[in-house]
């Protein structure tokens, strides 16, 4: 004979036990089963659980399931007088139903051996109706009873270097946002009781990254929007925006003029007085740029189409030269600079 399931044992409380200390019981188990947290291995336990749960939080399950599960007499507070004539009653169907089936064996076959376990069958078929059939009470408000509630809209910063604002770039951006709970599916309420992993809030907090493309030619404080990834809305309501505050690092080198980028760069007096090739950092890489010689500091240099882009207009680079004395001077470079002195000493004079 297959063994009843014991409801109270499954939940691991006793018989006489409060609806609210069978709901504690509940959440308790819920929680330490649920897929999305004890992997796929605990589905049956979770099943199992939310079944015992189901039968033992509804008063006149409860009641039935009590009586036919033999333990009436012992627990005296969910059994009255209609139920228990309602429990009869049952009892009595299941009798006349067993005696039936018994007849029908007979008359089958009178060496067929008479079926022991029709009771059990029958009182597994009423469970079974119990889990299934609809019973009137109190629920809790359900999702379709409220209304749409929108997500709220969610803003950051994303920090990009002043050479990444010319040309553009594509950014990573972690975020903490609420998404819909996955065990209630935004629902704050789970077999007619607070869910047991959002706790009956229906969303729950969650960080997530999203790679967004920061156009060319962005200033500082730009706001980008991305639709959709803010917040999540409740109840069939819109999701809110993610709203980027682009925040360019701070260099002393590079500012804006309008569509002109300016650009300071530093060489040192002989590369001054002689000339030189440097690089510069633009939008498009790294251009080579001649210092002509006898160059002064506060000089500069244009680069033609290497600023920002508007429509059909494009800026240039302007460089300005900034003559620097090295901070780390050997000795022998003090001397020669001594003996520059001299020599300009004398020129000035002749």
């Amino acid at each position: 004979m297959a063994q009843r399931k014991n409801y109270y044992e499954i939940l691991g409380v006793e018989a006489d036990a409060s609806i609210d200390a069978i709901k504690s019981a509940y959440r308790k188990l819920a929680r330490k089963y649920h897929p999305d947290i004890a992997g796929e291995s605990s589905v049956e336990k979770f099943k199992e659980v939310t079944e015992a749960y189901e039968t033992l939080s509804d008063e006149t399950k409860r009641k039935r399931y009590d009586i036919l599960l033999g333990i009436f007499n012992y627990n005296k507070s969910t059994a009255d007088r209609a139920t228990q004539k309602e429990a009869k009653k049952a009892y009595q169907q299941t009798a006349r139903q067993e005696e039936v089936f018994k007849s029908a064996e007979r008359q089958q076959s009178s060496t067929k051996k008479e079926d022991t376990n029709n009771f059990q069958n029958i009182f597994n078929e009423f469970l079974d109706g119990l889990k299934t059939k609809p019973q009137p009470q109190q629920k809790p408000k359900q999702k379709n009873e409220h209304r749409p509630i929108n997500g709220s809209n969610i803003t950051t910063d994303v920090v990009i270097s002043m050479l990444e604002a010319m040309s553009g770039v594509s950014k990573t951006v972690n975020i903490l946002s609420t998404q819909e709970c996955t065990n209630c599916h935004g629902r704050p309420f789970a077999n007619g009781m607070n869910c047991p992993v959002c706790d009956g809030k229906g969303v729950v907090s969650q960080h997530k990254k999203i790679t967004v493309k920061i156009p060319a030619n962005v200033k500082p404080n730009s706001k980008i929007r991305i639709p959709s990834e803010g917040n999540k809305g409740s109840y069939g309501g819109k999701n809110g925006d993610l709203y980027l505050n682009v925040v360019i690092e701070n260099n002393s080198n590079f500012k804006y003029d309008d569509l002109n980028v300016l650009f300071t760069i530093p060489i040192t007096p002989p590369e001054a007085v002689l000339g030189t090739t440097i690089n510069v950092p633009t939008s498009s890489g790294n251009v080579s740029m001649k210092i002509m010689p006898k160059t002064n500091s506060g000089q500069k240099y244009r680069l033609a189409g290497l600023g920002l882009t508007k429509g059909d207009k494009t800026g240039d680079m302007i460089v300005t030269v900034n003559i620097e004395i090295p901070k780390n001077l050997s000795q022998e470079e003090i001397n020669l600079y001594q003996r520059l002195q001299e020599l300009a000493t004398e020129r000035d004079k002749v």
